[in-house]
């Protein structure tokens, strides 16, 4: 008995244990239901979804594990975090490979229920959730999208507030929308301006959420929310706070839009803009989407915060008028939803996306700048190096940055619709001692896609979220520098940071101080395509020295910054800065400091007021022109800046022009740009605490007001010869004036407070040089950059021109325009461009060509002449010939040289340079000095009548022999770079130059060195100026022309130049044709274009500065070029004899002031002259030319080419011809005796080769000027009525012979009648008797006759 109570026992324990066990096991599956982990154990568990009923917070919970369950190759459940009560906060990701972190997908988000009562998106996503799962694998679309996209989904982020909510409370007055804590979630976000304001222990949803943003680099996502139907987009708040109406742009509002369009499109209801919410029926919303703070201001809201801080694109939507609907409209709101999610999520697949890597291991970087320029907003890879930027269809240039690393920059980057452009980047690591210098700290944040990651302690670490504030690093040291401390300022940096930073001067002061400029861009010593140039000028007046100091400590600030500041860097990537410390050095170093109001060394050191010097456009400047300031005018002329400004001191104001009015009076002088002045000048003077408030100086000028800080310059006072002015009228450059304080020369201890003051002013006035319209002006056909094209802007008058490559940039204000690009050759083009306040609108052009498929022009070009074509244009465009003259540099001697010593020079370059190399003697001076002609070429012993020749000419005038020996040079550069230089080489393959150093060898003789205005040796020996004594026409002569003119003579007439370029001196100029007066000039576009090319090549003759104040000739000549009669007319010059008949155009050059200047200049003077010399090699090739034929290909010489119905060339041996023409549209007529004439329509480009025509001839068809079939049919007429006429003729007198002979049968009958009065008659009496005889039948008969032939 005992035995079997002890069995019952021991089995009843077993039972208990059992059951304890098994008890315990269900406590712990149901405490996992409840709180389940990342990883869940499949099932086979069914789910169907009948979309009638709501969710609560535990049937949410079982409902998400059992999808993650039956679906976990694509899916996994985790929590983000919990909230107040300690409920999950659920996330669905759904992709392939769940668990794992894989990079090359761009991250996806949907969060709902962050109102708690505003349930509709809660229920939508669940539905959204099972709809991808259930989906995949038998839709296409949504395999893609899962397959390609990391999606992650939150129904519920507050579900604590949805327990509270009551079903059927459509205006939620029931007190869920906030969480227990009663704190509103979308209000409880870090605000770009209020910060943080509420409690992080009050908000664990909103910092899960932060942290989850933070750790995970969405790329895109959407807010769901209740209460009306539309899509709203950031900025959700402003900093006015404005309750509503106020719009509140981000950078990327276009990108927004397109978004919210992207849902708000696909929505039946929300497209209609109508919600028709019964507490808000007359509430309308164009196309279904609004700018949130234009809505109603939000601070704190989450789109914003996930935008500013989280890498992530995000936009709110309302799903619903009733925010918690019966359950039977849930239905009908997921299938109203199912296709607008859908396609919202894959917009995440727009834009530009790649990697970045280590250019030397090859290992990715994570926390690299992705900065895209024109949007100041960036984003930064993820762990894996990936990054995702969602952009627009259009051009980009974008740049990665990172700390330690090179930038690499990607120009005219091409996204189109559809899938994103791959972008990869590979960064070199910066060895520059001064990048590396920069600490910095890198902060890593472990994933919550690591399967080990705990949720329970979530709440302890919520405090360590938002990342520190960026703060810039501030210039250190303030002081006055003096010169030689500013030049080792200046060195300093731009040793320490040479890949941003390159020092340079554009010339010396009057004392010989250079005038530096330091420009800081990430490609520094180049114009970059597609990027402005902005410059800051500074310290003009030499006493004024804010300005001066703050140029220094900004470069400090960006060098320093670049790299680890977004702003620094995005405007260092995307801007070419140009800082001038100093333009007045030496005033600089007379000035006093403390000097109020003064003007010790406000001027220069010749006493000249570099402000009132420059060309004025009322007034002429009778100043001459200082060193400074030409060398700034020479800068401009070199640079295509876009926006400037001129820093001066002495009151406080940003003074815009005009800065003079045409009467001289003080008033308002309003340049067309008047409303983008002053748009620039309030974008430095707002930014400055004191100069927007308009009252600068009240101790020193009580009186005097400037409405928001700016003022137009006339209106303040007039300044005739400003630099501001001459910058807008003559470049393409928008130039303003800032006065920085009022006193001029502050103590050293006061600059502190200035850069306080400016330092966000200078960096936003930079900023606007990325307004307006921007792009690109290329041809259409081979889509190259068009120089020097015309953007004009209707309603403005004033144009600016495309840069060497094409590019433009038009500062405008917001509004809507009309622009057009023209230029020469080419078909202009308009296009209408809507102008945003911050960012610069993209306005590309193509044009197409005019007669682009002209019938006489081949559609094959030989490679030859592709190569040529393809020189020419490198020649022609942005440094091209500046490259060349760099990289061609020849060591040289200078000497003078005399006529012996000069012969013995050109025969030892034909003896060392025998293959390109030909003497000719053209004939001998009046005391027998030979005039030599070098010819040099690839063939010089074979015609090549293909080749333009053209021809250099010096020492018409024995007394300015400079000209000679820049020719001499010139002969041996060529020869010294043939065959080592590609460029030279390929120019004298195809060229025949032809340079005659000295034309007056006997007056070289006689000239003196250092004589800068003696006649001595400006005749020949027989005392007769040699360029008065080329006549052509006997008629015009009164004497036998000199043997140094005969021999030129015959060389022009001889030789069919194509161009002509004579060197003489005494004056800084270029005339064109003609030197006789009162003459007509057929083709002046062409020659005055032929001599702007080489003024322009030349660094001061374009500039105007012509005078010499020994010879007493004009001064301030636009462009460095004049007509010649204008400067001295005279006849029987060189010039215009090879323009009438040599039809050669012809220009002369006036080297300098000194007609015979010191040997020590000759090097000086090389320098300046030879890229122009060069320049007319390349011009030579432009034009027309061409071939003149007959229908068989058989050439026609001597063939006569008009240009333009006026100026004439002849066809050579072989047919050819070749005709130099200004930029543009040009009409040609070919004619030759025995053709037909024949018309051709030309273009003519400033930057490309000529191209060659064919002219084909018929036989000539006219006779009498009547075409030949006229004239053959009216002969053929003629003859037959001539063969009828004779007919007649021969039958009327066959008839009238008949007659006469029955006359004499019947005198021969009655012959016994007549014997008698025969015998009495003579044989004019027969004749009588026998008309009188026979007068009715025959001579009736004649008159009828010759009645019927006249």
């Amino acid at each position: 008995m005992v035995h079997i109570c002890e069995r019952l026992l021991t089995a009843l324990k077993l039972r208990v244990s059992l059951f304890a066990f098994l008890l315990a096991l269900v406590v712990f599956l149901g405490d996992a239901r409840l709180h389940g982990t990342r990883s869940v154990a499949p099932s086979t568990e069914e789910t169907v979804e009948t979309y009638s009923k709501y969710y609560n917070y535990v049937e949410l919970t079982a409902r998400l594990q059992s999808l993650a369950r039956e679906y976990p190759h694509i899916a996994n459940l985790s929590s983000i975090g919990r909230s107040v009560e300690g409920r999950e906060l659920w996330v669905m990701r759904i992709t392939v490979d769940p668990n794992k972190d894989t990079a090359g997908k761009p991250k996806f988000k949907y969060v709902g229920n962050m109102h708690g009562d505003e349930t509709v998106s809660r229920q939508v996503l669940i539905y959204l959730v099972e709809y991808l799962l259930t989906k995949y694998g038998e839709e296409p679309r949504i395999t893609e999208l899962v397959n390609s996209t990391d999606i992650y989904i939150m129904p519920s982020m507050n579900p604590d507030g949805f327990e509270k909510s009551i079903e059927g409370d459509c205006a939620g007055e029931a007190g869920g929308r906030s969480n227990a804590k009663i704190k509103d979630l979308n209000r409880s976000f870090p605000d770009q301006y209020d910060g943080t304001t509420a409690n992080s222990d009050d908000i664990p949803e909103v910092m899960a959420v932060i942290r989850w943003i933070l750790e995970n680099k969405f790329v895109l996502s959407g807010n769901l929310h209740g209460g009306t139907v539309v899509a709203s987009y950031p900025f959700d708040d402003s900093e006015s706070h404005q309750r509503q109406g106020y719009y509140s742009q981000s950078e990327d509002d276009g990108l927004f839009r397109f978004l919210a369009l992207a849902y708000s499109q696909k929505h039946p209801v929300m497209k209609t803009g109508e919600p028709n919410c019964p507490d808000t029926p007359d509430e309308v919303f164009k196309d279904g989407i609004t700018n949130g703070a234009k809505w109603y201001d939000v601070p704190g809201g989450m789109q914003d915060y996930n935008y500013l801080h989280g890498n992530c694109l995000e936009i709110t939507m309302e799903l619903s008028c009733c925010k918690y609907p019966p359950a039977a409209e849930l239905h009908k709101e997921w299938d109203l939803n199912r296709e607008s999610l859908l396609a919202y999520m894959e917009k995440v697949h727009i834009g530009v996306r790649g990697f970045v890597r280590d250019a030397i291991s090859g290992a990715a970087l994570s926390d690299v700048s992705i900065v895209v320029a024109g949007i100041r907003h960036n984003l930064t890879t993820a762990k894996h190096g990936d990054y995702y930027r969602l952009l627009l269809p259009g051009t980009y240039n974008i740049t990665a940055v990172a700390p330690g690393y090179l930038p690499t920059t990607f120009n005219g980057v091409q996204v189109v619709e559809g899938k994103a452009t791959e972008l990869n980047f590979t960064l070199p690591p910066a060895v520059s001692k001064g990048l590396g210098s920069i600490s910095l700290t890198t902060t890593s944040v472990p994933s919550t896609n690591d399967s080990n990651f705990s949720t329970t302690n979530s709440s302890n670490s919520t405090r360590n979220v938002p990342p520190p504030v960026h703060q810039p690093i501030q210039p250190q040291e303030f002081r006055h520098h003096n010169y030689a401390d500013m030049e080792l300022f200046l060195r300093k940096y731009s040793s320490e940071f040479p890949s941003i930073a390159h020092l340079y001067s554009i010339g010396p002061s009057v004392e010989h101080r250079e005038l530096y400029v330091m420009v800081i861009s990430d490609n520094p010593e180049v114009h970059e395509h597609g990027e402005p140039e902005f410059k800051y000028v500074a310290n003009m007046h030499g006493n004024e020295v804010v300005g001066r100091e703050l140029l220094l400590n900004l470069i400090e600030y960006l060098c320093r910054n670049y790299g680890t500041d977004p702003e620094v860097t995005q405007l260092v990537n995307n801007t070419r800065i140009h800082i001038m410390p100093s333009m007045n050095p030496d005033g600089y170093e007379v000035a006093t400091e403390g000097d109020v109001k003064g003007y010790r060394g406000r001027n220069n050191s010749k006493d000249f007021d570099l402000n009132r010097n420059f060309p004025d456009q009322f007034f002429p400047t009778a100043e001459p022109r200082q060193p400074e300031t030409v060398a700034v005018m020479n800068w401009l002329k070199s640079i295509p800046f876009v926006l400037s400004a001129n820093l001066h001191g002495g009151s406080l104001v940003v003074n815009y022009p005009f800065d003079d009015d045409k009467d001289g009076f003080s008033r308002y002088s309003k340049s067309p740009d008047d409303e983008v002045f002053k748009q620039v000048s309030r974008a430095y003077s707002q930014e400055n605490p004191l100069m927007h408030k308009g009252h600068p100086c009240e101790d020193l000028y009580p009186e005097e007001y400037f409405e928001d800080g700016i003022t137009n310059g006339a209106q303040w006072y007039t300044v005739p010869g400003g630099m501001q002015d001459w910058n807008y009228i003559n470049t393409n450059c928008f130039e303003v004036t800032i006065e920085l304080g009022c006193v001029k020369y502050p103590l050293a201890k006061e600059l502190p407070k200035y850069w306080e003051q400016n330092r966000r002013a200078l960096l936003q006035f930079i900023h606007q040089v990325h307004t307006g319209v921007k792009g690109i002006v290329s041809d259409i056909e081979d889509g190259t950059g068009i120089p020097n094209a015309t953007i004009s802007v209707e309603g403005i008058d004033h144009s600016i021109t495309t840069a060497h490559t094409g590019d433009y940039w038009r500062l405008l204000v917001p509004g809507t325009y009309s622009v057009t690009a023209s230029a020469h050759g080419y078909k202009p083009v308009t296009i209408y461009a809507t102008v945003s306040k911050d960012r610069a609108e993209i306005v590309d052009f193509r044009l197409t060509r005019l007669n682009s498929n002209s019938p006489g022009q081949p559609n094959v070009l030989h490679p030859s002449e592709r190569e040529l074509q393809s020189l020419i244009k490198e020649l022609s465009l942005d440094q091209g010939l500046e490259q060349l003259v760099r990289n061609t540099a020849t060591d040289n001697s200078f000497r003078y040289r005399r006529p012996k010593e000069l012969s013995g020079f050109l025969r030892g370059l034909t003896l060392n340079f025998p293959q390109i190399t030909f003497l000719h003697s053209l004939g001998q001076s009046v005391e027998f000095r030979t005039i030599w002609a070098l010819e040099i070429t690839n063939k010089p012993a074979e015609a090549e009548p293909s080749e333009p020749k053209i021809r250099f000419v010096a020492g018409i005038h024995g007394n300015a022999p400079v000209g000679t020996e820049l020719l001499l040079e010139f002969a041996a550069f060529l020869c010294i770079n043939y065959g080592k230089n590609p460029a030279i080489t390929k120019l004298i393959n195809e060229t025949r130059i032809f340079i005659v150093p000295s034309v007056n060898p006997d007056g070289r003789e006689q000239a003196v060195e250092k004589q800068c205005t003696s006649t001595r040796g400006l005749t020949n020996t027989n005392g007769r100026d040699l360029d008065k004594d080329f006549f052509g026409n006997a008629s015009q002569r009164v004497s036998e022309p000199q043997p140094e003119t005969r021999a030129m003579m015959n060389f022009i007439l001889n030789k069919g130049f194509t161009l002509s370029v004579a060197l003489d001196g005494g004056s800084l100029v270029v005339t064109y044709p003609y030197d006789k007066p009162v003459q007509t000039v057929e083709n002046e576009e062409t020659v005055k274009y032929l001599a702007t090319v080489y003024a322009n090549n030349h660094p001061k003759m374009h500039l105007g500065d012509t005078g010499c104040p020994s010879n007493g000739q004009v001064s301030n000549i636009p462009g460095g070029v004049m007509r010649a009669a204008e400067r001295q007319s005279h006849l029987g010059s060189m010039k215009d004899f090879s323009m009438d008949f040599g039809h050669c155009p012809e220009i002369t050059v006036y080297t300098g002031c000194c007609l015979f200047p010191a040997v020590d200049q000759l090097s000086a003077l090389w320098a300046e002259n030879k890229k122009a010399l060069l320049g007319m090699l390349v011009e030579v090739h432009k034009g027309v030319r061409g071939v003149v034929r007959d229908k068989s290909g058989k050439p026609i010489a001597g063939a006569t080419i008009v240009l333009n119905r006026g100026v004439r060339v002849f066809t050579s041996e072989g047919g050819y011809f070749h005709a130099f023409l200004a930029p543009g549209n040009h009409n040609i007529e070919a004619i030759a005796d025995g053709y037909q004439q024949q018309h051709q329509k030309v273009v003519v480009s400033s930057c490309e080769a000529a191209r060659s025509i064919i002219v084909e001839f018929d036989m000539d068809n006219s006779i009498f000027g009547l075409p030949r079939q006229f004239v053959v049919a009216s002969a053929a007429a003629s003859m037959t009525a001539l063969v009828v006429t004779a007919c007649i003729i021969w039958c009327v007198c066959a008839a009238k012979s008949n007659h006469q002979k029955d006359g004499f049968h019947r005198l021969r009958q009655h012959r016994d009648d007549y014997d008698d009065e025969i015998r009495l008659t003579s044989m004019g009496s027969k004749k009588s008797l026998l008309a009188h005889e026979f007068q009715d039948e025959s001579e009736s008969e004649e008159e009828t006759l010759y009645a019927n032939k006249i």
